[in-house]
């Protein structure tokens, strides 16, 4: 018995087992994709023809899913080297209905591993509803990474326009650089949709360099839903700058503009758009939705405070009863996963760094985070399992933290959204001719 009171528990580990690798051949016979073939209606008229299928395919897929699961009023942002299948099974023992998201992945990637494909797509059940994001340049690359990824079962498919790091978007590659050639992003999301049997989902900055007018972001908007089957679209609401600034400076230099975010809800009335960018609590996340928003993702809030972000969702947003929930009882849980995955792809990978990394900020603003986080770098050097590292740093936090469930969610910013419905931009009404999706 270790620091947290947890022997060997077969039972637990079962639950964290990934599931068996299934055979393309496999998943199509027992979760056929649907044929757009068979939602054309026998028209002659082009027109009619691709909008019944763009509007009843999605909504099939879509009631697909929204039978399974709440809806996604709530999601953890899809972050690099950051929401890795550690920290989604962190987020999912403390947060049962936030809607989590993989780290973007390249299609090239996807394809060129497309024997060691475990290591980057498979996720254990309890992850569900989990977004694959993915992003990419190359149509025959990205048709062939959402068939690879079918078979792991996502519960819908992501591609990335809004990612302003210079090896993604430099050069004209891919990520927000892609919102300057909407006609390429439908193209994009059509092989995606045709080659998946769910959902599928933009994300975007409002706007790219100087290409930041709300008409830009609404052609964009519109020629992507024109020319694909895409009926929601996840606004980061800063503008992307491509050169001079890091990542991390695109994250704050450039200003918030929700006021584009709510015209897009006015102006797209047949749309879905989730609300992203500098909301750090629950209770904005609340605010925002009271205003109109139809979802809201969150993404460092969510990892760098995930016990008194993720610990609200549940009850605040989704209404559901309190679960009680301590830390020691979700490190339990965590503790058996980790040291069961430990070494799994070979060369010592995950190590116990790995695992451990969203565990550094369980403890945010408590008494005993900082000494915590010294025996952390200690335990490192050393620990094997993620039991003896558990064992090794916790006796720096008191029992009362460890044994405490969920304080009273943080108050936002009163003013976030303060007189956002006086400054909408004039409605869109520009409006270019396009070949519908089809």
């Amino acid at each position: 018995m270790g620091f947290l009171g947890l022997g060997s528990s077969t039972e637990v580990a079962e639950s964290f087992r990934f599931p068996p690798r299934i055979s393309s051949s496999t998943y199509l016979k027992e979760k056929p994709i649907l044929s757009l073939n068979k939602c054309f209606k026998n028209s002659n008229n082009s027109r009619s023809i691709s909008t019944y299928t763009q509007k009843d395919t999605l909504h099939i897929k879509e009631e697909m899913v929204a039978e399974r699961y709440l809806p996604p009023w709530f999601s953890v942002a899809p972050m690099m080297d950051w929401t890795d299948h550690h920290y989604r099974t962190l987020a999912r023992l403390i947060s049962k209905h936030a809607w989590l998201y993989t780290e973007m992945l390249a299609a090239e990637t996807i394809v060129y591993q497309k024997d060691n494909l475990d290591r980057f797509l498979a996720f254990s059940p309890e992850q569900h509803p989990i977004v694959l994001q993915i992003g990419g340049n190359n149509l025959e690359n990205i048709a062939k990474a959402t068939e690879l990824a079918n078979p792991y079962g996502y519960d819908e498919i992501n591609f990335n326009c809004g990612c302003p790091s210079p090896k993604v978007a430099g050069h004209g590659c891919f990520g927000v650089s892609l919102m300057l050639d909407p006609k390429f992003v439908g193209e994009a999301m059509s092989v995606i949709a045709a080659n998946t049997n769910v959902p599928v989902s933009v994300k975007c900055r409002i706007g790219v360099d100087n290409r930041d007018s709300y008409n830009e972001l609404c052609d964009f908007i519109y020629k992507v839903s024109s020319l694909s089957p895409t009926k929601h679209f996840i606004i980061h609401s800063r503008k992307a700058l491509l050169n001079g600034i890091s990542p991390a400076e695109n994250r704050s230099i450039p200003p918030l503009k929700y006021e584009y975010y709510y015209a897009l809800l006015r102006d797209f009335p047949d749309l879905t758009f989730t609300l992203n960018g500098g909301i750090t609590t629950v209770d904005e996340v609340n605010t925002a939705r009271r205003e109109g928003a139809h979802s809201v993702m969150l993404g460092r809030a969510a990892y760098h405070n995930p016990w008194y972000t993720l610990g609200h969702v549940d009850t605040e947003i989704y209404g559901a009863p309190s679960s009680g929930l301590t830390r020691r009882q979700v490190l339990e849980q965590y503790q058996v996963y980790g040291d069961a995955i430990l070494g799994r792809y070979g060369n010592n990978k995950p190590t116990v760094r790995d695992l451990m990394k969203p565990l550094l900020h369980f403890f945010h603003t408590e008494p005993g985070n900082g000494p915590f986080k010294r025996k952390a770098d200690t335990a490192f050097q050393h620990c094997t399992t993620v039991k003896s590292f558990l064992d090794e740093t916790l006796v720096a936090i008191p029992d009362y933290v460890l044994d405490s469930t969920v304080k009273e969610p943080p108050s936002g910013r009163e003013n976030l959204f303060a007189d956002v419905h006086n400054l909408l931009p004039p409605p869109y009404d520009a409006r270019e001719p396009v070949v519908l999706y089809a």
